[in-house]
């Protein structure tokens, strides 16, 4: 098995659960302020950094629905003539905040977690080796994840804030590679979720792996190994 697909389930555990410990807390700040959970939530680490392209946020809601309604009434988000989407005020308040939250919520739940074990990669390494992946990674990544990254990183931001939302970003390169993957093959979305296991399935996760493998790279072998390791240990 490739590395690039070893990875990817470690990369979803760890920042999902992140994610999902946060979620309460973030439902609460965006509820006072007349708001609910939407793309700005999801794309923080972007769109924080800089406005997203129109075919860079069709990418990222490629398996949705696509509706964006709900972030405009809310006054989230906004889109501009040429179709680019922009943070208000109020999003900008929102994306901080979840990014924030994310990274202290992922601080909480992997401080509650069982010790690392003697050697084991640290957080703040963990963060400089995806933060390394993610850098290298701009040659090969498609709309979404050159969106993406540059990730944009508070100057007080903690190791768990950062490891975060880099993770955020770095998911957005294999993204990225299977949409790549299964319109290279003629498929669409729909098609791509209902495909069975069998030999076309196969063909377009093989061809992700391939298109996703060079953003990592520039870790040797020793480094992918500890990344892996490391952020395994995480609870998620």
């Amino acid at each position: 098995m490739s590395y690039a697909r070893l990875i990817r389930p470690v990369i979803d555990r760890v920042y999902v659960g992140a994610r999902w410990a946060a979620r309460a807390r973030m439902e609460a700040f965006y509820a006072e302020r007349g708001a609910s959970l939407g793309a700005e939530n999801s794309f923080y680490s972007g769109l924080l950094a800089r406005p997203m392209p129109a075919d860079a946020m069709a990418d990222g809601l490629s398996y949705t629905d696509g509706d964006m309604s709900r972030e405009l009434a809310q006054g989230v988000l906004k889109v501009d003539a040429e179709g680019t989407w922009h943070l208000t005020e109020l999003g900008r308040e929102l994306a901080l905040y979840a990014q924030r939250a994310t990274g202290e919520a992922a601080e909480e739940l992997w401080s509650a977690g069982p010790p690392m074990l003697p050697g084991m990669a640290s957080v703040p390494r963990l963060a400089e080796l995806v933060g390394r992946v993610l850098a290298h990674g701009l040659a090969t990544g498609g709309p979404a994840f050159r969106a993406m990254a540059p990730a944009y990183e508070p100057d007080d931001a903690s190791p768990a804030v950062l490891l975060t939302t880099r993770l955020g970003s770095l998911r957005h390169h294999r993204a990225d590679a299977h949409r790549a993957a299964w319109r290279a093959a003629g498929l669409t979305a729909e098609q791509i979720k209902a495909l069975p296991d069998g030999p076309q399935r196969q063909a377009v996760e093989a061809e992700t792996d391939r298109r996703d493998a060079p953003a990592y790279a520039v870790l040797n072998e020793d480094e992918r190994w500890e990344l892996l390791a490391g952020l395994g240990a995480l609870q998620g």
